[in-house]
């Protein structure tokens, strides 16, 4: 059982003592490891972090139930955030906190925005010219000259994100229609997003749904991080904090990041998220972690090593990211909270036969 092997996993990271702060983490520890260490040395507070998947974590805390020792959920997903907050899991955080953020800020006040991700299509440059693609990711179907030459990863957490917001946006009759018409163009469907770009850089695709921070990471590696491949075939795992191996860096690698029309579904921001829970019984602690994520420090530490963006501002970029400014405009307005709506779309993949 999963939410049983999920518990035995979080439980056998030893046992917790009362001056301690307990992070329940959906990142990875490429990124959190880091960042806790620093914490540690500069606050002196005794952190103990516990990892797990978005969908183990929830299932671990609802069996824990108010005796869970968990003070901190540092989820990957904001999805995953407002159905904790649903449950009754979360509490409302001081405006000292709340208002750090420059964007992409929490409506129910219980959870901080920690960094983004953006949806973007990748191209292999030798075989795809940008002027031929589209505006929107809602014309794709219509490419029939990329029949069995497009990637993408049809169960994988951000691509379920990803469709939940089109059909909110869109509305569930034109994201079923998108589905189909992808699906008649015979795309190759990938387990996670680093193999599908392995395969777009060998030439076995044309083109490939995917995140940006994929395409960077390829072209430019990580720094900070540990060199471990989270990716992984299970739906819902971590997909946001894996770092390429130092060997398979190619800043010369035939992929290029492509973007649609400012406000497309297709440029979708994809927000990462923390925050203090309600079994916790070391609120002014955790509140101090959730500070420090909020930090410069942090934020141009998650920025250097998985290049993902900041959400405060003036924390310098590597100088290959798109501005933080325009790539903020180019996704569309939505309320990150309405991605608790994942069975929706979870029913809306299986009716078309893609789960």
């Amino acid at each position: 059982m999963a939410v049983g092997i999920a518990a035995f996993f979080l439980s056998s990271c030893g046992e917790t003592t009362d001056d301690q702060l307990v992070v329940y983490s959906g990142r990875s520890q490429g990124l959190v490891d880091p960042l806790v260490e620093d914490f540690k040395e500069q606050t002196g507070i005794n952190i103990e972090v516990r990892y797990g998947n978005d969908a183990e974590l929830l299932a671990v805390m609802s069996e824990e139930g108010d005796q869970s020792p968990a003070d901190v959920y540092w989820a990957n997903t904001t999805g995953a955030l407002a159905n904790a907050s649903q449950k009754g899991k979360l509490v409302t955080l001081p405006d000292s906190l709340t208002s750090k953020p420059a964007s992409y800020t929490s409506s129910s006040g219980e959870w901080i925005p920690v960094t983004v991700r953006f949806r973007t299509l990748a191209y292999n440059p030798n075989t795809v010219d940008p002027e031929d693609l589209p505006e929107s990711v809602m014309d794709l179907p219509d490419m029939d000259d990329f029949d069995g030459r497009i990637g993408w990863t049809p169960t994988y957490s951000s691509f379920y994100d990803f469709m939940t917001s089109m059909r909110l946006i869109e509305g569930e009759d034109v994201a079923k229609e998108w589905l189909e018409g992808m699906m008649s163009l015979n795309p190759k469907s990938y387990s996670s997003n680093t193999p599908m770009l392995q395969a777009l850089a060998g030439g076995e695709i044309d083109i490939a749904l995917t995140n940006h921070y994929y395409i960077l990471r390829m072209k430019h590696g990580s720094t900070g991080t540990q060199s471990t491949d989270t990716d992984s075939d299970t739906a819902m795992d971590s997909d946001s904090d894996t770092s390429m191996g130092s060997g398979e860096i190619d800043p010369n690698a035939t992929v290029e990041m492509y973007h649609f029309a400012e406000g497309d579904v297709g440029n979708l921001a994809m927000v990462t998220g923390a925050a203090q829970l309600a079994t916790s019984d070391n609120a002014e602690k955790a509140q101090q972690f959730l500070s420090f994520l909020l930090s410069k420090q942090a934020q141009k530490f998650a920025a250097e090593s998985v290049h993902e963006y900041p959400v405060i501002r003036d924390v310098e970029l590597p100088d290959y990211m798109l501005d933080a400014e325009k790539a903020f405009e180019l996704s569309p307005e939505y309320d990150y909270e309405q991605l608790k709506q994942l069975e929706g779309t979870l029913n809306l993949l299986r009716e078309v036969g893609l789960i």
